[in-house]
């Protein structure tokens, strides 16, 4: 299900990035590391008929992808930026001199090679931009199938199994509707037996950010007693075939994240047999428009998607609520509430949990509007490129 109307181009006159350092209201731990402070880069798309807002989700460090804060900063200053002022990289000329619409953002990146999360922050930039400027919701422009989607909550690893559970009864208790919790090598079947023991048939699944190896199968296999909803990216991110591999080992569904970097990626892994449902996170792909593609393909394939995030500001947030609405999101994803992470987020009315869900903003373009002093006083450097 392609998007029915593209969005219309831009006049664009340039771009203003921010590194922001949001505290969060717990240490969030994960096989790879543990952050205190989330370190993000602020999009603003500006043009002639207002300003668009986009979110680069890198981390401060290189664990959970290639790609970091200063990495992105630098490719997106240097490079991405500049091309998009010029509508041209290479031989990828703009239709219209001085315009720009966001399914061109894409084309004119494409010369220069990764920097997915850079390339979807900028495209989102200017697809908000685009969207306000035609009065349209980025959810009806996605095509979202419902008004607000389950949310589920990813829980870190925590100091031991008692505490693990006390900080997923909290969570309980507040409402989500599915919990994750994160694994590591001797912090796997014994946390999921814990949690699966105090809460009986929850919703649950287990996440090992890359954590193990195909020699961890009959570690990995052991999780099969707990009815989870499915493992998580267990390899590395390159081993295709050896997910296909342990695949046929577990009768828990396995599903991939750091994996699916693109459709092609998703057509590989779905061909071999590598995974039974995957997580879609835009900015991992590229964009929200290639996160759709992927969607479309999953949904033809009858294979299940959710929407995974990456500790989103509002901006983020609002985009992937729009997203995880789309018919092909079957499993509740990580779109939580902004005080899942945050005391204060960036935007002036931050997503909220109602009976376990989050509602789908339908304001224009991602519906949501910035508090300009909580991005002040969480901006530690401010860089703006015009023509």
């Amino acid at each position: 299900m392609p998007i029915a109307r593209p969005a219309a181009s831009v006049a664009l006159e340039g771009f203003e990035l921010r590194v922001l350092h949001l505290p969060l209201v717990a240490p969030f731990t994960t096989s790879f590391g543990t952050e205190t402070v989330r370190e993000v880069i602020v999009v603003r798309a500006l043009t002639s008929g207002g300003d668009g807002w986009g979110e680069i989700v890198t981390q401060a460090d290189p664990l959970y992808s290639s790609e970091y804060t200063q990495g992105a900063w630098d490719v997106a200053l240097r490079f991405l930026v500049p091309a998009l002022l010029d509508g041209a990289a290479g031989d990828r000329a703009v239709r219209e001199p001085g315009r720009l619409a966001p399914d061109e953002v894409a084309d004119v990146l494409e010369p220069f090679k990764g920097h997915r999360m850079a390339k979807a922050g900028l495209e989102l930039a200017v697809l908000d931009a685009a969207l306000r400027a035609e009065g349209r919701s980025f959810g009806e422009y996605v095509g979202a199938a419902r008004d607000r989607v389950p949310s589920g909550v990813s829980v870190g690893i925590q100091r031991d199994p008692a505490a693990l559970v006390d900080t997923v009864r909290g969570y309980l208790d507040e409402g989500y509707v599915r919990i994750k919790i994160k694994i590591k090598p001797g912090r796997d079947v014994g946390d999921t037996a814990a949690v699966r023991d105090a809460f009986g048939t929850i919703p649950l699944q287990v996440d090992a950010n890359s954590a193990y190896t195909l020699a961890d199968a009959d570690t990995l296999a052991e999780l099969d007693l707990f009815d989870l909803l499915l493992i998580e990216q267990p390899l590395q991110e390159d081993d295709l075939v050896d997910h296909a591999s342990l695949a046929r080992r577990l009768r828990t569904p396995v599903c991939l994240d750091e994996s699916i970097v693109s459709d092609k990626a998703a057509a590989d892994a779905l061909a071999l047999g590598s995974a039974s449902v995957v997580n879609i996170k835009a900015g991992r792909v590229g964009g929200y428009l290639e996160a759709v593609r992927i969607h479309d393909r999953c949904l033809a394939a009858g294979v299940p998607v959710w929407c995974g995030g990456m500790l989103e500001t509002g901006i983020g947030r609002a985009a992937n609520a729009a997203l995880a609405a789309l018919p092909g999101f079957t499993l509740p994803g990580d779109v939580s509430a902004s005080s899942r992470f945050y005391t204060r987020d960036i935007v002036t009315e931050p997503a909220v949990l109602e009976d376990g869900h989050v509602r789908v903003p339908t304001g224009h373009g991602l519906g949501v509007e910035i508090d300009p002093v909580a991005l002040d006083d969480f901006t530690v450097v401010r860089e703006t490129l015009t023509r």
